[in-house]
């Protein structure tokens, strides 16, 4: 899906940046409060569940559970590593997590929706600027390929690790 961002400047002139999104699914055979409570935890159960291939450590500059949370981790691509800043805000709190990246403008939300009582179905998608032209086809053919690898692994990493047992440690760590 192609979005367009908007950016007002000075003297009211406005820009239309294209964006996309990327987007990948699981079924999680876990209670949505327990996933939830996983993805909203930067100091244990997020850090836990993204590939490390991708992720270097996270550092909790505030908060640390949800919303009001600013952490920095590094990300590696392509054998280049960058830091980054996500500011995580919670537009509907247990259900919708967002992680928005100020130096980029790439905003990450999850959802998680209850299947029942013991399962439930998570969805992390990103919507990236673009840049137009022969860059921005090859970006975004990157970008794909890369990020959705990145969060197939990422649901698996979820769903392994409230099967080991991370529910149980998520739940014990509230503060």
């Amino acid at each position: 899906a192609l979005l367009l961002f908007t950016l007002t400047l000075p003297r009211y002139r406005t820009l239309r940046m294209p964006s996309y999104e990327i987007s990948s699914s699981a079924r999680i055979d876990a209670p949505a409060a327990s996933c939830y409570r996983v993805i909203a935890d930067y100091h244990v159960g997020h850090p836990a569940i993204v590939p490390p291939r991708a992720f270097g450590a996270f550092v909790v500059e505030e908060g640390g559970t949800g919303a009001g949370t600013r952490v920095r981790f590094t990300m590696t691509a392509l054998r280049q590593e960058r830091s980054v800043l996500g500011l995580v805000t919670e537009p509907e709190p247990g259900r919708v997590l967002v992680e928005r990246y100020p130096d980029s403008g790439v905003v990450t939300t999850f959802v998680v929706e209850p299947l029942g009582e013991g399962a439930a179905q998570v969805t992390i998608t990103s919507t990236l600027p673009s840049p137009g032209g022969l860059r921005g086809v090859l970006e975004r053919w990157f970008t794909r390929t890369f990020l959705l690898g990145v969060y197939r692994e990422e649901l698996g990493r979820l769903a392994t690790y409230l099967r080991e047992g991370g529910a149980t440690a998520g739940v014990a760590r509230t503060s």
